[in-house]
């Protein structure tokens, strides 16, 4: 029964005392300062206006974020971003909600940031050089055959990560960590090992990716931009023979169909953030804004480890699925890394991305190489 309910009953019971007798139910009456109190209708009336003016106020306001990714459901990202929109949604009683459109239905990065900007979407799931253009430095760990190992990653992003979201912040976005997709390597139909050779190539770059544009123009390369979804079609057709890819993208667009090769050069390194507009996000209180970090936060952290373990194993699939991996000699490898060194001066001369924070992450990759070649040494 509601309290509307018992407040029509009281109501009910009052009027039948009336004229029933004194048999009926009433309301006892107390006195207060030793006045008589007001008569039981007038109580319970009293009690229905109180009651009806307080759910009368207005609910907690609920705070809605669209997201929007390229990734199709299903997949880690999805599901675990998934799991920590449940988690904010019952750790602020239902005032902080999330609504995701997966699977590049809001378009590319370009198009998404368009979005982000006229507030029709909140945030998003986005490769680093699609957050490029409101904060440069986002894109630091992309540079040209700058890391050579995994555990140099670790090492400098350890050290780099936190400066990095704390730069995007400054440019109007709230990041929750980085997540990568392993290293790109170059992957063609004919074999190819030297800078030479692969200048020769028809090479694919993504048309809404300046990064890798770059990247390949280090090498003398003019690549082909193709959006994601044309470039199967461009290996069967011939329009392209070589792309540069994590081996995890390979297997997922089935790319790695189309080739034969892969040449043991981690030639960028791929990675991808979550981030949310401030504007948007600064509309939730402190302690809600607090619930949305952690979760967020740690659901990045998840994607992050569970694509480092899947980069390794697509590593290993891609042998079983016949691909010869090809390792350039000596005065070839130490061709590329040349002119990736020399690539990497001019694009900081140009501003790609602030010296400060190149020269940081130098010093620290410095640091690791010494470390590592000391503990070989003995």
């Amino acid at each position: 029964m509601t309290i509307f309910d018992r407040l029509a009953q009281a109501l009910r019971l009052r009027a039948l005392g009336a004229t029933q007798g004194s048999n009926v139910w009433r309301a006892p009456r107390l006195s207060v300062c030793g006045q008589r109190k007001p008569s039981t209708v007038t109580t319970v009336i009293l009690w229905g206006v109180l009651v009806a003016s307080f759910l009368a106020q207005p609910a907690a306001a609920v705070t809605t974020f669209k997201i929007a990714t390229l990734s199709p459901e299903g997949t880690s990202w999805m599901k675990l971003l998934r799991g920590a929109a449940k988690n904010i949604d019952a750790r602020t009683d239902g005032e902080v909600k999330f609504k995701f459109y997966p699977g590049g239905v809001m378009g590319d990065d370009k198009a998404v940031l368009r979005k982000l900007r006229i507030g029709q979407l909140h945030g998003a799931a986005l490769t680093s050089g699609g957050v490029m253009q409101p904060y440069p430095d986002i894109v630091l760990y992309n540079l040209p055959l700058l890391f050579r190992t995994l555990e140099e990653v670790d090492y400098v992003r350890s050290k780099m990560d936190s400066k990095l979201m704390r730069g995007l912040r400054e440019k109007g976005f709230v990041g929750f960590g980085l997540a990568e997709l392993g290293f790109a390597y170059p992957m063609m139909r004919e074999a190819a090992t030297s800078v030479t050779e692969f200048q020769r190539r028809r090479v694919w770059a993504p048309d809404n990716d300046p990064g890798a544009l770059k990247a390949f123009s280090a090498f003398g390369v003019t690549p082909i931009p193709l959006p994601l979804a044309d470039v199967l079609a461009g290996l069967q057709t011939g329009l392209i023979d070589t792309i540069a890819s994590p081996p995890i993208g390979a297997i997922a667009l089935q790319w790695h169909n189309q080739v034969g090769y892969a040449i043991d050069l981690p030639l960028i390194y791929v990675y991808g953030l979550f981030a949310i507009a401030d504007r948007q996000f600064n509309k939730l209180s402190p302690e809600q804004q607090e619930i949305v970090t952690a979760e967020l936060t740690t659901a990045v952290a998840a994607v992050d480890a569970s694509s480092r373990k899947d980069h390794l194993s697509a590593l290993r699939a891609l042998e079983t699925q016949g691909i010869e991996w090809l390792q350039p000699v000596t005065a070839e490898r130490e061709e590329w890394f040349r002119l990736a060194e020399t690539a990497n001066d001019g694009l900081l001369k140009n501003d790609y991305v602030s010296t400060p924070m190149y020269l940081e992450m130098m010093q620290h990759l410095r640091d690791f190489r010494a470390v590592a070649d000391d503990a070989d040494t003995n």
